[in-house]
């Protein structure tokens, strides 16, 4: 791929200063740039580490002294960041898939292909499943019967979407990624030791041990617009109607979405996050890495949790949380410096009763 400096800043909506006739062939970090690449200058830290490669050009933050790092031109953006998903995307060599249908695929004969569909080795798709126009089926992936997968979708190696699950448009999955599998949901013939645990807030829990009756998923799996889905994560169908993942919502590696979930719009989830059944979380919500949320929870919109936060209760609208269990930001800091202290507390109080234990021994 190569591109001049011009044509990427007018991609971008960002502004050449310098050599803008200037050819890139990629991008690179600053310190192993070579001439021909775009070094990821971004910040000013990063611009130090300049003199150390080859780089004649440089993305960086707007105001830069590009002129003092010897370059022969540069690329600002005011977010330069955010120019970098642009970029990125111009630069992306894709996974080599080839086109049209791989002869060892199996593809239904009651299955509809859109046009200009790739599908790889050893993929199968199945009875009465629908492929959107441009989309990507990698080697090894599976589609259901009645799925649907809307256009310009790109499956990675080994994705599975389960039966009767449904897809908007440029939804992006992984390698691994599992959608539509049933729920775990299971039932005992009386009382379980777990739900008399929950009512009694641990004062009681199981007397005999008893059978699990597996508890069908009739519902399905609906996925919006523009979701992206990491390896080996899964969403699970619901128990009668569907899961459900809003527009534009991002998943990290690793991510566990029970039936019956909510997830609004604009969501991001960060890897090792699990949700429990039958929770909804808000729109713009962001699950720092390892977050838990419980069952049947409501997490309001636009919500931040730090990495590991467990959440055992309903969160309201705009709260940052952080903690075991989950509390305020700020609050668990406080927290946290209390039991910091903790220590030097009990040598300060062990200290003052051997004071006043001395003082009366004295008298």
């Amino acid at each position: 791929m190569k591109y001049s400096l011009g044509e990427i800043a007018k991609a971008l909506g960002a502004t050449v200063h310098g050599d803008e006739t200037l050819v890139v062939t990629g991008v690179n970090e600053p310190a192993a740039c070579g001439s021909d690449q775009l070094a990821m200058a971004i910040k000013p830290e990063f611009a130090e580490k300049l003199a150390d490669g080859q780089a004649q050009a440089a993305m960086m933050w707007d105001g830069a002294d590009w002129r003092a790092f010897g370059l022969k031109a540069a690329i600002v953006a005011p977010r330069p960041r955010f120019a970098m998903a642009g970029l990125s995307g111009m630069m992306d060599p894709g996974q080599g898939y080839g086109s049209g249908i791989h002869p060892s695929a199996v593809v239904d004969p009651s299955a509809k292909i859109g046009a200009n569909v790739a599908i790889g080795p050893l993929a199968v798709i199945g009875p009465e499943a629908v492929i959107g126009d441009n989309s990507v089926i990698g080697p090894h992936c599976q589609v259901g019967w009645n799925a649907r997968l809307g256009a310009g979708a790109v499956l990675h190696s080994g994705v599975k979407i389960g039966a009767r699950v449904k897809i908007g448009d440029r939804f992006i999955a992984q390698p691994g990624a599992a959608i539509g599998g049933d729920g775990f949901s299971f039932v005992t013939p009386e009382p379980s030791g777990v739900e008399k645990a929950r009512e009694s807030l641990g004062a009681e829990g199981a007397t005999d041990a008893q059978q699990w009756a597996r508890i069908h998923s009739l519902g399905g799996v609906t996925i919006g617009n523009d979701v992206e889905i990491g390896a080996n994560s899964c969403i699970d169908r619901g128990t009668v109607r569907d899961t459900f993942i809003g527009n534009g919502v991002k998943f990290d590696n690793l991510v566990q979405i029970g039936h019956n979930v909510v997830v609004e719009d604009d969501c991001l989830i960060c890897a090792q996050t699990g949700v429990a059944g039958s929770s909804k979380i808000g729109r713009g919500t962001v699950l720092g890495g390892q977050t838990g949320i419980s069952d049947n929870l409501n997490i309001g919109e636009n919500v931040i949790t730090g990495g590991g936060t467990v959440v055992l209760s309903n969160i309201p609208a705009g709260r940052v949380m952080l903690g075991y269990p989950a509390m305020k930001m700020e609050t668990h800091i406080e927290v946290y410096k209390g039991l910091r202290r903790l220590p030097r507390l009990f040598r300060d109080v062990s200290l003052l009763r051997k004071s006043v234990s001395n003082g009366e021994s004295n008298t």
